[in-house]
């Protein structure tokens, strides 16, 4: 069973061998703190840990890109990939996010990834798979659903 709640202090070592092995364990310890803000770039942001069984998998996070549309942006580290984490995380921040006031969510996800975009359509994301190139210049499809 998998679960969300806030990074915490203790989460930073895990964090930083799972994903952020080139940044220190105070700059990792930053970027929690700075995370439970719940502000980024002047908008309602949220990061969770993604727990299974009490373990550190993951991460999620839940980005304002308006009133009520939201981004929500999921991260399985390597070794839990395939094994339906994504999808209950996924479910359970898009519960988060409706309780929030959220109405869409809208998601950028990569043409190549194709593991991402399974995911979003066995979730009820709608695309017209019409590519866009995002900031980084990397071709991207929309996503939409309604919450």
């Amino acid at each position: 069973m998998t679960r969300l709640r806030r990074f915490e202090e203790a989460d930073a070592q895990t964090l930083k061998e799972m994903q952020s092995a080139e940044m220190s364990i105070e700059a990792v310890s930053s970027m929690i703190r700075q995370w439970n803000t719940l502000v980024f770039q002047g908008k309602h942001f949220e990061m969770f840990a993604i727990l299974r069984g009490g373990e550190l998998v993951g991460q999620i996070s839940l980005y304002q890109l308006s009133a009520g549309v939201v981004s929500i942006g999921p991260e399985v580290f390597l070794p839990f990939r395939r094994q339906e984490i994504g999808k209950s995380a996924m479910l359970s921040a898009m519960e988060i996010a409706k309780g929030r006031g959220f109405k869409i969510v809208c998601q950028q996800v990569r043409s190549d990834n194709l593991p991402s975009i399974a995911l979003h359509e066995s979730l009820g994301f709608e695309t017209d798979r019409y590519g866009y190139f995002n900031k980084k210049g990397r071709e991207v499809f929309i996503f939409l659903k309604a919450l």
